[in-house]
């Protein structure tokens, strides 16, 4: 094991970075937080990092202090003399930005992209980008790894016979049919139209889901109203049971009551976000040891080929 290595964790990811760090074979590093009456809030590490391979695990989902905590982590590493900076970002806050949609807007993700540039990080790790084109807002290297090498080998333990994949919207399409085309099933679409954010005008399904076992994709689940639309929908087109599985459990206002009134029989997640509350209907799956496994092939300059099973 190397000893140039040391595995960093920020608040909002101090569960997973612990466990990514077992995983690994180390303690997580000993960083120390402190808050200051106003808000303000400062970072240091308790521990030399010089000539050391610095990795920090840090989500950066909402409130933007977590995002703020990553890039502090970042410079103090880079004035502590880290040989490498490796942010490991389980999830990417922001990626639902990834392009002007509309005039006079922001493209949050690349803004993030160059805050991570600039605070001096030099290579970057994810899962599960919401648009893959967002690896090219980056001018360092990014390995952005796939849920799927994680929900796969569930998927491979249930009854195949009458599963068919699906996918909530049409932009979830592709990743829904590399799935069906993985596991040799049929797929079906949820259509939907929007007229303002979060909020769904009507929804339409294309495919027979008559009498088949559903299962859901999506690398986001938000509000849940989507998910819990598409599923009761599918119910409603004469489906047998309805799963899902996203990879990043946002679960936002009113997504847990949405979720114990739908009729989705089970959501399966990762804990690259943590979860706010829990939930019976809820099955979390971990992405520690794929994590760990990625860092170790990173440090020792091996492929990562074989975690991109499907994309």
């Amino acid at each position: 094991m190397s000893n140039s290595v040391k595995i960093f964790a920020g608040q909002a990811s101090q569960n997973l970075g612990g466990q990514i760090a077992q995983a690994y074979g180390q303690e997580l590093g000993n960083v120390k937080f402190a808050s200051f009456s106003d808000g303000e809030f400062q970072i240091s590490y308790e521990e030399s990092i010089r000539g050391n391979d610095v990795f920090i695990i840090q989500s950066t989902m909402p409130p933007a202090d977590n995002l703020m905590e990553l890039l502090l982590l970042i410079d103090a590493a880079r004035r502590a003399s880290a040989r490498k900076i490796i942010a490991v970002i389980p999830y990417f806050g922001f990626a639902r930005q990834d392009r002007k949609d509309k005039p006079r807007v922001a493209i949050g993700a690349k803004l993030v992209a160059n805050l991570l540039t600039a605070a001096g990080v030099d290579r970057v790790m994810t899962m599960d980008l919401h648009a893959d084109q967002i690896q090219g807002f980056f001018e360092v290297p990014v390995d952005h790894l796939f849920a799927s090498s994680i929900f796969l080998p569930y998927l491979e333990t249930l009854d195949q016979s009458n599963l068919i994949m699906a996918a909530p919207d049409t932009g979830g399409t592709k990743r829904a049919n590399s799935y069906a085309k993985h596991l040799n099933v049929d797929l079906a679409i949820c259509y939907k139209q929007r007229k303002v954010a979060n909020q769904i005008e009507n929804m339409t399904v294309i495919g027979d889901v008559e009498g088949k076992e559903v299962m859901l994709v999506d690398d986001i689940i938000d509000t849940a109203g989507t998910l819990t639309k598409a599923a009761d929908m599918m119910m409603d087109k004469g489906a047998k049971s309805v799963r899902a599985i996203c990879t990043h459990a946002v679960l936002s206002g009113p997504a847990f009551d949405r979720l114990e009134k739908s009729s989705l029989r089970e959501l399966i997640v990762t804990d690259t976000i943590p979860l706010k509350a829990k939930s019976d209907k809820i099955k979390v799956l971990t992405v520690a040891d794929l994590f760990a496994d990625v860092i170790h092939s990173a440090i020792n300059y091996q492929s990562i080929s074989k975690y991109f099973i499907i994309s």
